[in-house]
């Protein structure tokens, strides 16, 4: 059995985007892109200081017109005066070349390029139109993320497998057919990117599909055929439950087998949701399978018929309020803090024991029990909370647990 924090990782490349190392056994890196409009740099910076503020260590922007290309520069001067470091990587379609080559310097403000073969150009057009850019790369010294999508599949590679498939033998379901395709067009991609110059430590690879076993079989082949870093998601995920589970089933089966060096939830956010939510998502995936930690976690029952009230609820939810409005805080003054585990329970069944074996943890009373809510601290029970005002009692106790047991690291250094 794997012990937490101890699953074996596959070997890649490392390279370096920005001030950020993904691959080469460095940890594995939560990305996001946004969603305004590239050209209007006011709402697109102020996007990715959200999404930084939130965790993400890298963010990417469609660069798509030439008011986009030009506003880039004007965005990360924006973060910088913020104290804002967080490397931009441009998404580049069809135009890519061109903007990168016309408009030098969006192509030395971005710290990566992504480069999707089945969008560069078609015919005869899209070879030299692939060599630009990654010319353009070479010229900057800039980082690619060679990323094919199932939606975006370079159709000449297609067919000639189809085709070959279908004069086989013993020829292979469709799906297969596919499968193979988009790690054939991925690697082929990334050797000729090599050929031309462009180190393997400048490269990133990602083969992305829709559907969760599609992404399992391509990313175990990429992983065995290949030692390119992997930028792991599962593409067009949804939104709501389905495109949160599809998400954290796909990232979690893959990253348990130590496939994955960076990760993004391509999450469908509802109107007026947080574009954070894609980041929280990936923290809280990391976090669960013991690979990094991000901000402390919060235990909670989930209710039954000995827990009517919606007390412990609505609790947990203001803890956990509390903690994440708090942390930039905290992660400064008190390192570690991170790891620390609050448990909120709803009755005297689980309660007293899981509130044991978290760092801290409170009980409250459930249906017919006793009105108290006993608080334990390492194991101990320290405190009695009464009446109306249980929750900020408990947030000042959690406040003092902080200072008084992260807060000597600090001192001690």
């Amino acid at each position: 059995m794997v012990a937490l924090g101890e699953i074996k990782r596959h070997k890649t490349q490392a390279v370096k985007v920005g001030n950020v190392t993904v691959g080469g056994g460095a940890s594995v890196v939560v990305q996001s892109m946004t969603n305004t409009d590239t050209a209007d740099p006011a709402a697109t910076a102020r996007q990715v200081r959200e999404l930084y503020e939130a965790g993400s260590e890298i963010v990417r922007i469609t660069v798509n017109t030439e008011e986009a290309a030009r506003a880039v520069p004007d965005i990360r001067n924006r973060l910088e005066r913020d104290g804002i470091t967080v490397p931009l990587v441009g998404c580049f379609h069809y135009n890519g070349h061109r903007l990168l080559s016309e408009i030098s310097e969006c192509a030395v403000a971005l710290a990566k390029y992504r480069i999707n073969p089945g969008n560069v150009g078609f015919g005869e057009k899209r070879d030299r139109q692939f060599e630009m850019m990654i010319e353009c790369a070479l010229r900057h010294e800039r980082p690619v993320r060679i990323g094919v999508n199932w939606g975006s599949l370079d159709q000449d590679m297609a067919a000639r497998l189809m085709d070959k498939n279908a004069q086989s033998v013993s020829p292979q379901p469709a799906a297969d057919v596919m499968r193979e395709a988009l790690v054939q067009s991925t690697l082929a991609s990334a050797d000729k990117a090599r050929a031309m110059g462009l180190p393997a430590s400048r490269i990133i690879v990602s083969a992305k599909t829709s559907r969760v076993q599609d992404l399992f079989a391509v990313y175990r082949e990429l992983a065995r055929r290949s030692d390119y870093a992997l930028h792991l998601g599962l593409t067009e995920a949804g939104l709501g439950l389905k495109g949160t589970a599809a998400t954290a089933a796909a990232l979690g089966v893959l990253l348990q087998e130590g496939i994955g060096d960076t990760i993004r939830a391509s999450l469908t956010p509802r109107p007026g949701e947080s574009r954070t939510v894609e980041v929280e998502l990936c923290q809280q995936v990391l976090q669960s399978l013991g690979l990094r930690s991000f901000l402390p976690q919060v235990s909670a029952c989930p209710g039954c018929g000995r827990t009517t009230s919606t007390t412990f609820q609505e609790l947990a939810g203001k803890i956990e309020a509390y903690i994440r409005a708090r942390m930039p805080v905290w992660s400064v003054a008190y390192p570690g803090v991170e790891s620390m585990n609050v448990a909120v329970m709803g009755c005297i069944v689980n309660g007293p024991g899981e509130s044991k074996h978290a760092d801290i943890g409170i009980s409250l009373p459930g249906t017919g029990e006793q009105p108290v809510a006993p608080v334990f601290t390492d194991g101990r029970k320290t405190h009695t909370l009464r009446g109306e005002r249980i929750a900020e009692e408990f947030q000042a106790l959690l406040e003092d647990y902080v200072k008084n047991r992260y807060g000597q690291t600090q001192r001690a250094a």
